[in-house]
């Protein structure tokens, strides 16, 4: 029975092929579907992309322009000690 043997060994031979085939595939997959490498990658832009938006959703930009922009309607200032002033408003 050699076609009996030789047919084994032809199975066996193409067993091993979709083997490795399907191990190769397995590793392909596995390296796209890191997601952690991808965000590591990424994260100084993630970083600096969450700290701007947490200052704008936190009101940073208002509170900021208040500071700025709040000695010229305070009206004129009569006395001062440290950081207290006594302002007329008209």
């Amino acid at each position: 029975m050699p076609d009996a043997d030789a047919a084994q060994q032809d199975v066996r031979r193409r067993i091993e092929v979709e083997r490795d085939e399907l191990a190769r595939s397995i590793d392909r997959l596995r390296a796209e579907a890191d997601l952690t490498a991808k965000l590591r990658a990424r994260l100084p832009l993630l970083l600096a992309g969450s700290i701007g938006a947490g200052f704008v959703l936190g009101g940073g930009v208002g509170a900021t322009a208040r500071l700025l922009m709040r000695r010229g309607r305070e009206g004129k200032e009569q006395a001062r000690l440290g950081r207290f002033s006594l302002a007329l408003r008209s």
